[in-house]
């Protein structure tokens, strides 16, 4: 049972530091290392210090829940508080305040995070992993909860829809911005059941390019983009976070150009020109401009190749050399797009953004761009280029014909012909298969087995290397050999989840956001592929959460209130999704057999009318599912309400007092007595009395006003004869 209580206590430990000295002097190093606790004991935290493998030493820290600690958390609140994102002031005493709201995990871990790496001026101590004087502090990260990961994967393994209790479970571990991304995926998820029978249905009975399906697969994108907003708002009510994209937190690589004093708080500030910042993001245009030319060029030469060796080369190794094309797309373009990412780290850097939440903004714009050019331009030039003009462009397609040269027999087998060519009307729908099932496949298995088996032979390497070492006799001593009994396969733990990668939420919701934009605009080619798409996000869900639990470092906890500029992401594509489904049902009209090779069967102001009118239906339906939706009550609306009222509620009985609605007390227990008599006189006689003041002390007491008013009544009411006269 000891030994169970250890491997999954986490020994009360917050976070984990790895110092890392590798490429240093000793003196160097010691220096570091004794400013790196000094920091950290300026915070209170408590420390212990364990070996580490390969010239590391781990840090290991926890929080006291003492005063200093329990201020942080009450600061915290208050600054939500003063930015609207809590709707109650806090309890002006610290402890008191974080009594009556417990701190859930996510709180606790992201406020000692901010305590460790925070500016000094906000009362942290600064210390920025890999920059300037912290470059030996490799990384910071809590450790698994292995138990309840362990319950976590039990659980979602034989669930089919997560109910709103598991999210918030998620929330309450790992974060809001976590939570956000596995609510949007649960989200998706169950939107997907209507597109998937209903395409299944089409499938069976209308075939492909169905005008019924592409206006159904219209409303159905326009519609769970809409809700999607409203559900974002719900879970930022629920979660406490609506409105925290509102308390930026400034970047430290910010370089301001001059410093001013806010007119409105009379502060100095440091300023970075906006005008200047313009004219920066100017050059986003020749970059998108040269992302396209680059990875459009690799993809259509690989397209172009593609075409030539399956539809216009007869020889000897056709079946193999098909799958040229496949292996220098999957060579090159992701050593394009890491150099074109580079590219945009580097522009994104040199728009100098002043807050982090705006720099990763501007930077997944960027990504967006390179990863709309590599998951749909293979598509929309089948789509747009060969449908339409295979048969005028495939004769010039011989330029390639070095590519199948050394195994011809003779040139006949590489020459394309004249007249005659027929092109291949399945490509289309074959392509769109591809990508939706089979690359679906794939990056799954890349997410998912990969990361293991880099881990094992990474473990299996390293055992190699000491093993061998050990044989030559130089080998160092062990990491554990110093460790006590009780505490071994705790550091040991500790150790291996040091060495595991980072985990990234945002390229999991990019994934999320493309597959979307091929349901958006190519599933009206294959009416499947939201059947593909709904087994594969059941399998993301789940997959996802082992790859966290296991493969990924535990997660620093981080508050949004949205999914960020993927949203947009999402409304672009549904836009775009009206203009190519219009377009894509038009040149398919003919019974789903397009313009077969020649645009003379294409009537241009058909084609434009037609996508004329599907964009302005777009914009209308938008505009009435956001007005239906906008109608719908909501539990997060009602909670936002309940809390305004409380607050008002509250407010008002401190201000007013608990009696501040009763009545006032009553005056007809006075008795008229000389001496008031006397005194009512000598307030009438006196010289600085006005008329207002005879006016409103005519009746002493609202019974007196009752009394006068039910006179006046009874006087003036008329009676039942005149009723009737009347």
């Amino acid at each position: 049972m000891a030994h169970h209580n250890t491997l999954h206590s986490n020994m009360d430990v917050d976070y984990v530091i790895t110092y890392r000295f590798t490429d240093t002097s000793k003196t160097e190093a010691q220096a570091g290392f004794e400013k790196l606790i000094q920091a950290l004991a300026r915070l209170g935290l408590t420390i212990e210090v364990r070996s580490g493998d390969n010239c590391c030493v781990l840090v290991l820290v926890k929080a006291n829940n003492d005063r200093r600690f329990n201020n942080e958390v009450y600061r915290s609140r208050v600054k939500d508080w003063l930015y609207g994102v809590r709707f109650a002031q806090p309890d002006r005493e610290a402890h008191s305040s974080i009594t009556s709201q417990p701190m859930t995990e996510a709180e606790r871990y992201r406020i000692i995070h901010h305590m460790i790496t925070g500016p000094r001026e906000e009362g942290g101590a600064g210390i920025t992993p890999k920059q300037g004087e912290w470059k030996h502090v490799e990384s910071i990260f809590p450790l698994h909860d292995k138990a309840f990961n362990k319950e976590w994967i039990q659980k979602w393994s034989t669930t089919t829809f997560l109910k709103i209790e598991d999210l918030d479970e998620i929330r309450d571990r790992l974060g809001e911005k976590i939570a956000f991304y596995f609510a949007f995926t649960q989200s998706y998820f169950a939107f997907l059941v209507f597109p998937a029978a209903f395409g299944f249905s089409s499938w069976v009975i209308l075939g492909h390019f169905s005008p019924i399906y592409a206006i159904v697969n219209g409303l159905w994108c326009v519609t769970f983009v809409e809700y999607w907003k409203r559900q974002e708002v719900d879970l930022g009510v629920r979660w406490g976070v609506k409105g925290v994209s509102a308390i930026h937190q400034k970047r430290r690589e910010f370089q301001h150009e001059k410093e001013m004093k806010d007119p409105i708080t009379g502060e100095t500030v440091q300023v970075f020109p906006a005008t200047k910042r313009l004219a920066r993001q100017a050059l986003t245009v020749p970059f998108a401009i040269l992302a396209s030319l680059a990875l459009g060029s690799l993809i259509a030469v690989c397209f172009g190749i593609e075409i030539f060796l399956s539809e216009v080369y007869n020889g000897p190794l056709k079946s193999v050399l098909v799958f040229l094309p496949t292996g220098l797309l999957t060579a090159f373009v992701p050593m394009l797009t890491t150099f074109l990412t580079g590219i945009a780290t580097r522009l994104n850097d040199f728009e100098n953004w002043e807050t982090t939440e705006s720099y990763e903004s501007a930077m997944t714009q960027k990504i967006f761009i390179l990863n709309f050019i590599t998951s749909y331009l293979p598509i929309f030039l089948t789509a747009f280029v060969y449908v339409p003009f295979g048969s005028m462009i495939v004769p010039y397609l011989d330029i390639f014909s070095l590519t199948a040269r050394p195994f011809a027999e003779n040139e006949k087998q590489l020459t394309a012909p004249k007249v005659g060519f027929q092109i291949n009307p399945s490509r289309l729908r074959k392509q769109v298969i591809y990508f939706t099932v089979t690359a679906q496949i794939v990056n799954l298995a890349l997410e998912t087995i990969m990361p293991y088996v880099k881990r094992q032979g990474f473990i299996k390497y390293q055992a190699m290397k000491t093993e061998r070492a050990a044989k030559k006799g130089g080998a160092a001593p062990g990491a554990a050999v110093n460790d006590p009994p009780e505490e071994a396969e705790f550091l040991a733990r500790v150790r291996s989840e040091g060495e595991l990668d980072v985990y990234d939420v945002t390229s999991d919701l990019r994934e999320m956001v493309v597959q979307f934009g091929y349901m958006a605009l190519f599933s009206v080619v294959w009416p499947l592929t939201p059947v593909s798409f709904i087994i594969n996000n059941w399998i993301e869900l789940r997959s996802d959460a082992v790859k966290i639990c296991v493969g990924m470092q535990r997660p620093t906890p981080q508050r949004v209130d949205s999914i960020g500029p993927w949203l947009d992401s999402l409304g672009f594509l549904t836009w775009l999704g009206s203009v190519t489904t219009a377009a894509l049902v038009y040149l398919f009209s003919n019974d789903g057999l397009g313009p077969d090779g020649t645009p003379t069967t294409i009537k241009g102001w058909a084609l434009l009318l037609t996508i004329f009118f599907s964009e302005h239906a777009y914009f209308l339906v938008r505009m009435a599912v956001r007005l239906a939706i906008s109608k719908l009550d909501s539990p997060g609306m009602q909670k936002e309400r309940a809390e305004r009222f409380m607050v008002r509620k509250r407010y008002l009985q401190e201000s007013l007092g608990e009696d501040a609605l009763e009545l006032p007390p009553s005056h007809a227990d006075e008795k008229i007595t000389r001496t008031s008599l006397e005194e009512d006189a000598r307030l009438g006689s006196l010289h600085n009395r006005g008329p207002q003041d005879h006016f409103w002390s005519r009746q002493r007491g609202w019974e007196e006003s009752v009394k006068v008013g039910l006179h006046l009544i009874d006087r003036m009411a008329p009676t039942e004869e005149a009723k009737k006269a009347q």
